[in-house]
């Protein structure tokens, strides 16, 4: 049963896209916005596509519930769930999603690399990165009285899901056990294989003894649930930050250097500016025509003001660069 589904994040990528037209970027900036844009873009499609194979096995069943993109916080960690899969047998599954280009290699030693053609990056191991998630989630669950029959904790399962399209290459299992990295489109499969090849007779008999109700896991599941804390879609980094203008007197003499501001700081002039800017009839005056940004005091391109001129209520009757612009839609 499907409890929670995944937070939209489109408005996160139209605020990426919006400061990426800014006039006025650095390299630093120009860089980061084209990584963030790239790295949530493909973050959504991954945990869409694995929350259709997941949805889709766990349709009709009776025994699970399915909560996406559950974000936890606790005594300041942070644990950012892309898929927790709940059991009446108190077994619990975190699952990470990884949406690579690239081809996936696993050594001996359990570390993960992605190799881009003749290009190799190591990366974070996405089974370590959910163990860490783990810890964030018993404490939470304990302080929401989650529990089996035995008052034991539940039993956890960590798996990396990669796009059914991707290229895995895995060490020798002998060495590290890699099974439950497994493509998307056969999370089904691998379930099945877990649930009756893999998890033995302890975890069986722990599984029987703490079997809930399934009401009992949809409450659960909306306990969870009602812990998630979105991440605020509209947060930068500090050096996305506008920098302060200078005087008036200095603004004349030379250049001035508009960073992108933080979401935040895109906001509407309040009504005084606006009343003092805007003649009676709506339009702006002859001395308002200026091409800076009325709220950062950059200096703009002819092509922004005269999109504010053309749309004196929208902008009421000022100019401002394209990062401020967006304050208006």
């Amino acid at each position: 049963m499907l409890i929670k589904s995944a937070d939209d994040k489109s408005k996160r990528l139209r605020l990426l896209e919006e400061l990426r037209r800014a006039s006025v970027l650095d390299r630093r900036q120009r860089d980061w916005l084209a990584a963030e844009h790239k790295r949530v873009k493909d973050g959504i499609g991954g945990e869409r596509d694995a929350a259709y194979y997941i949805d889709t096995y766990f349709h009709d069943g009776e025994n699970h519930v399915v909560l996406h993109d559950l974000r936890l916080v606790d005594d300041g960690q942070v644990a950012q769930i892309d898929h927790l899969i709940m059991g009446r047998g108190f077994i619990f599954y975190l699952i990470e999603t990884k949406a690579f280009n690239g081809n996936l290699i696993i050594n001996e030693q359990g570390e993960f690399t992605v190799e881009y053609g003749d290009r190799r990056h190591g990366i974070e191991s996405p089974l370590e990165q959910s163990k860490r998630h783990e810890s964030v989630l018993l404490r939470v669950i304990e302080r929401l009285g989650i529990t089996g029959r035995t008052h034991s904790k539940p039993i956890i399962k960590h798996v990396v899901l990669l796009h059914p399209k991707g290229v895995i290459t895995r060490p020798d299992g002998r060495r590290f056990d890699s099974s439950n990295v497994i493509k998307a489109d056969q999370f089904g499969t691998w379930h099945e294989k877990y649930v009756d090849k893999e998890v033995g007779l302890g975890k069986v008999l722990s599984a029987a003894f703490n079997m809930r109700r399934l009401e009992t896991i949809v409450e659960w599941g909306r306990m969870l649930k009602r812990e998630h804390q979105p991440k605020d879609l509209l947060e930068l980094p500090d050096f996305m930050r506008p920098k302060a203008s200078p005087p008036k007197d200095e603004a004349r003499s030379q250049p001035v250097t508009a960073p992108v501001p933080r979401s935040h700081d895109i906001q509407a002039p309040d009504h005084a500016a606006r009343s003092s800017a805007v003649q009676t009839d709506g339009h702006s005056t002859a001395s308002e025509k200026r091409l800076i940004c009325a709220t950062c005091g950059s200096k703009i391109s002819y092509q922004e003001g005269k999109f504010c001129w053309n749309h004196p209520n929208r902008f009421q009757g000022r100019q401002y660069c394209r990062a401020h612009q967006v304050a208006f839609t």
